[in-house]
């Protein structure tokens, strides 16, 4: 048990080091990629299709307003 935690220990203190940098650079590699218009494309088909599926083809009030101004 007690070498687990000083292993533990040792991974923590060396993944804190170079974990910010990593984390920086993960985040940046995200960004990019979620701000893809592609990716915006698909995530916007992603959403109609999950709003769609919890409404049950029922019209939210965003449609019901939309439909109320033409």
């Amino acid at each position: 048990m007690l070498k687990f935690l000083l292993g533990a220990a040792v991974g923590y203190v060396l993944g804190a080091k170079a974990g910010h940098e990593r984390y920086e650079q993960l985040r940046r590699t995200y960004q990019r990629i979620a701000d893809h218009p592609a990716v915006q494309g698909a995530a916007g088909v992603v959403r109609a299709r999950l709003e769609e599926a919890v409404n049950g083809g029922r019209h939210t009030a965003d449609d019901a307003g939309r439909a109320h101004h033409r």
